[in-house]
Order: structure tokens, then C-alpha cells, then sequence
């Protein structure tokens, strides 16, 4: 994955306790970046109100990939786009990136669902998501 592909970027601060025993980012925590990322950009560009937004969206699926290691205190940023925007559901995929770095030291996909917070069922995306996820389609 290139920097190139990605339309959103996030700077990420990097923590002492994200290092794992062997010295660099444990594999979870990647999970914790993008889970960042794409938030991040709901709340910014799409107007989501986390604490009281009748529609949220749920993490159904992830998975990632792993290419260079990054270790603490390396300044890192996650690259953002949608690869896929349906009725109810979007599927973002992020990458990690050392800082200024081209190539991506992780990247991966997640897919949110949409649902209503009271009944968690699925519903529509609310058109400001949409609109915001649109922005940064491929």
C-alpha cells in the first residue's frame, strides 16, 4: 500500500505501552489505530455525536496486514479511505505509515454496520455519514 491511495491522513502518537515484549507495536493495538482513524473522521467530516446519535456504527469485520515493524516513540500516521459504501454498511480500509514513509508498515480493512443504539438493528447510513464517506471513496 502506497501513501498515494489514501485520501485522509491522521496523525498518531505512538505510547510506551504499545511496544510489546520484542521491542516494537504489538499486532492488536494496530486495531486501536484504525479504530482511531475512522472515528476520528466520522465525528470531524460526518457529524457523528458519539454519546448521542440515535445510529452508530458497529465494527462486523476486521483483519490486517503486516509489512516493517514500528516501535515507540516513532511518529506515525493512519491513512484513510472507503472501499466500499452499501445501504446500511461501509467498508473502510486504513494503513499505517512511519512518518513521511511511502510505503505502509500495516494496513487494513474494517467494516462498520449501522444500527439503531436503542434496538440494534440495522438501518440506513444517516445521509451526513454518507456524504462524508462518499468524499473519500475510491
Amino acid at each position: 500500500m502506497n501513501r498515494s491511495d489514501f485520501r485522509v491522513f491522521y496523525p498518531i502518537t505512538t505510547r510506551w505501552m504499545d511496544n510489546d515484549i520484542y521491542g516494537h507495536v504489538n499486532n492488536v493495538t494496530y486495531f486501536s489505530y484504525f479504530d482511531t482513524a475512522i472515528n476520528r473522521y466520522l465525528i470531524e467530516e460526518g457529524g457523528l455525536d458519539i454519546h448521542n446519535a440515535p445510529i452508530v456504527g458497529f465494527m462486523v469485520n476486521s483483519n490486517c496486514q503486516y509489512h516493517a515493524p514500528i516501535a515507540y516513540p516513532e511518529a506515525i500516521e493512519a491513512g484513510l479511505r472507503v472501499v466500499k459504501v452499501g445501504t446500511k454498511s461501509v467498508t473502510y480500509e486504513v494503513a499505517i505509515f512511519k512518518q513521511g514513509a511511502q510505503e505502509a508498515a500495516a494496513n487494513g480493512q474494517m467494516v462498520h454496520v449501522f444500527v439503531e443504539r436503542a434496538s440494534n438493528t440495522s438501518q440506513p447510513i444517516p445521509e451526513p455519514i454518507r456524504k462524508a464517506l462518499d468524499a473519500i471513496a475510491v
